[in-house]
């Protein structure tokens, strides 16, 4: 399966290690992985995979916000009305869970389908999760 891996970490910059991990871990089922940064990419690749794995970050420790440029990404997408997902956010701050609440909000908003959400706690965690993908 052709796999899409949105990077959206609270700051610019190279793709954090829990997103490479994440990305590792789906690699070892045998998917085809592809990472996107949300500050760089304009989203409009997107519509090609057939499954979009979107890994965020809270903007700062005590906010549930996610970073702006991911909803940005997403809409200009264009066509994932109906196409499946995953939700991650990493954990960091008491307001981990609404930052996943957040984050999931907008990518139903895309119209998108969301089949797991989870809080990543470090890169082995994340490899794991990735393993879980498509199982």
């Amino acid at each position: 399966m052709r796999v899409a891996v949105v990077s959206a970490p609270a700051a610019r910059g190279a793709p954090p290690e829990y997103v490479k991990s994440l990305a590792r871990g789906m690699e070892a089922m045998g998917h085809r992985v592809d990472i996107i940064d949300a500050w760089t990419e304009d989203g409009l690749r997107l519509p090609g995979y057939e499954y979009v794995a979107v890994a965020a970050e809270a903007i700062s420790f005590f906010s549930g916000k996610i970073p702006g440029a991911l909803p940005k990404l997403l809409a200009a997408g264009g066509g994932l009305v109906g196409k499946k997902g995953a939700a991650f956010v990493k954990r960091g701050g008491p307001f981990t869970a609404r930052a996943l609440a957040n984050l999931m909000r907008a990518m139903e908003k895309e119209g998108m389908l969301i089949n797991w959400s989870d809080v990543l706690f470090n890169p082995s965690h994340a490899e794991a999760m990735g393993k879980r993908i498509g199982a």
